[in-house]
């Protein structure tokens, strides 16, 4: 409730006085960069407690391929419904670029640069170890992480001592997490009143067809898609897992960054009866590889821009250019105007000519981006529990317990002290909620 009342005020004030709506800027930045200074410590230590805790690599290769073929698979299907909606809709007839307009485009591509299959490959090997962490990037810190954990996988009884100690370190860092959560209704008023405060409303008019499109296929894929598929794998009711997860999907709409919820999504993933290899695997791997709000943005704001710079592409051309922009995202953070910078960075690399078209959605794309961030969330919460069901690894007693409200979340701690013990406390088998 406080965020809500939070982007309310926020909004208010960036219409009764835009100045110091963009004042208030500092706020917002301020809070997602405290939630990705988290991001790393997180993901390293479930990931080497899920996989250090696993008695056979086997599990852990199983786990990864189910999730990367099911991410393949619905970022195909978003990206097919985008452009089916796009190519419907036309949204960007009609509309003029400007030389404001250009010259925020060509900033945008300079951020996007060039992007290719072998460049990204190299990117997930780090510098050192450290460097994995101190810099920041998701993939280098899950492949430190990865190769942590099956070193003490392979020390056995060793190594158990260590797990211990990441076990610890683990719910150090999710009470800090805890505690700079309470700061999430600072940070959403900072950021809704300067994006308010910035671009207007007058501003947000004219493009108001292409953001209601937008949101409209999010949905379409969220309810047609993503809801049947928990149905009949899970069966599980849609409606019930995204009331579970309310509060995060609050704490997203503030901030605009899918990012800002990880830690909390790894936490009630794990309370909800996902065991704990399967979440450390598929939740931080999906924000990497599973981002279906970013391929439909992808896919209708291309189709935006050539129908408004009046250069619209064939069907040959739009397949090539999203398949590269879809590799291109992989890996991509996700915060706040990545998909821009990945938007203008294919143009740039594909259709040289389109990218001062990114120029018509900079206004909105702080908009764009919480549906975005929203549909990215809500895909791999449910990729997380068919995950977990084709491998056996899911405790539907459970589930329904914890929907239910009959087995509630701690907030205080983000950990269930009960159920999840550190690693040194009970045996191998007993790792996870879901045995």
């Amino acid at each position: 409730m406080a965020v809500i009342i939070a982007v309310i005020a926020g909004i208010t004030i960036g219409l009764v006085s835009p100045d110091l709506g963009k004042e208030l800027k500092p706020l917002g930045t301020a809070f997602v960069a405290l939630i990705k200074m988290m991001i790393s410590p997180i993901i390293f230590c479930t990931i080497v407690l899920g996989v250090g805790s696993v008695t056979q690599a086997a599990k852990v290769g199983k786990v990864g391929g189910l999730a990367l073929g099911y991410f393949l698979v619905m970022s195909t299907v978003a990206l097919a419904i985008g452009l089916v909606v796009g190519n419907l809709v036309d949204p960007g007839s009609g509309l003029q670029l400007t030389d404001e307009l250009r010259k925020a485009a060509e900033a945008e591509a300079a951020k996007g640069g060039e992007s290719d299959t072998v460049t990204f490959l190299l990117g997930i090997i780090p510098t050192t170890l450290v460097s994995a962490f101190t810099e920041g990037q998701v993939l280098q810190t899950l492949l430190v992480a990865l190769l942590a954990g099956f070193a003490l996988q392979a020390m056995g009884e060793r190594g158990r001592p260590i797990l211990a100690g990441v076990g610890h370190i683990q719910r150090l860092v999710f009470r800090i997490l805890a505690m700079i959560m309470w700061a999430a209704p600072v940070g959403a008023f900072g950021a809704m009143a300067a994006v308010v405060g910035a671009t207007g409303v007058d501003a947000l008019k004219s493009l108001g067809v292409i953001m209601l499109a937008f949101y409209t296929t999010c949905l379409i894929f969220v309810l047609g898609v993503l809801g049947p598929m928990l149905w009949l794998v899970a069966r599980i009711s849609l409606l019930s897992l995204l009331r579970y997860l309310s509060r995060e999907f609050l704490l997203i709409l503030g901030t605009s960054s899918s990012e800002s919820a990880l830690p909390r999504l790894i936490a009630k993933m794990e309370h909800l009866g996902v065991s704990r290899p399967v979440v450390g695997i598929t939740v931080p791997t999906g924000y990497s590889f599973n981002l279906d709000g970013t391929a439909i943005y992808l896919t209708m704001a291309t189709l935006f821009i050539a129908s408004a710079t009046g250069a619209p592409l064939s069907v040959g051309e739009q397949i090539s250019l999203l398949a590269f922009m879809i590799i291109a995202s992989k890996g991509a953070a996700g915060v706040t105007g990545a998909g821009l910078a990945t938007l203008a960075g294919g143009l740039q690399s594909h259709r040289p000519e389109l990218v001062d078209g990114v120029g018509l959605i900079v206004g909105i794309d702080r908009f764009m981006s919480e549906a975005r961030a929203l549909t990215n969330f809500a895909g791999n919460a449910v990729a997380t529990v068919l995950v977990g069901t084709w491998t056996g690894e899911f405790d539907r007693e459970r589930a329904a317990e914890v929907l239910a409200g009959r087995i509630p979340f701690d907030e205080a701690t983000l950990l269930d002290d009960d159920d999840q013990p550190p690693p040194a406390e009970q045996p191998e088998a007993q790792m996870s909620p879901a045995t």
